[in-house]
């Protein structure tokens, strides 16, 4: 069987994506299974300009590095076209399938660590209340 692979982006102009690669399993709710597709799972961002990013899952955030790949993988779209006088019963094989690039991996972002729990930090609360008429007594709690 014979498979093209076609590129319409042209040399070197391909978009580039990257792999992440977590430590772990990350699990949908049970509510959205089944829907997972277009699903957002968390923030990626890259603070500054070193090579440290940030990904941010609920209330846990993870730091990664991104890191090269020896060598580059192509993102690949299947696309099978069958041919009109294809007979019932007949094998597969005369249906013809191509391979159009839609992208190339040249890097992978790298989660290792544990993530670490982000809470936020409540305002100190001042609380008043009222003592003996005229007087008033203060209380801070952390």
């Amino acid at each position: 069987m014979e498979i093209r692979v076609k590129c319409n982006c042209g040399e070197g102009n391909c978009p580039e994506w990257a792999i992440l690669e977590l430590q772990g399993a990350v699990e949908a709710q049970p509510s959205f299974q089944g829907r997972l597709q277009n699903l957002q799972i968390g923030i990626l961002c890259r603070p500054s300009s070193q090579e440290v990013y940030t990904f941010t899952v609920g209330y846990h955030e993870l730091t990664g590095s991104k890191v090269s790949l020896k060598k580059p993988l192509l993102v690949l779209k299947k696309t099978k076209y069958s041919d009109p006088d294809h007979e019932i019963g007949e094998s597969d094989f005369s249906s013809r399938v191509e391979l159009e690039v839609i992208g190339v991996i040249r890097h992978r972002i790298l989660f290792k660590t544990r993530p670490k729990a982000i809470i936020s930090k409540p305002q100190p609360a001042v609380k008043e209340r009222v003592g003996m008429p005229g007087s008033v007594v203060s209380n801070q709690t952390a």
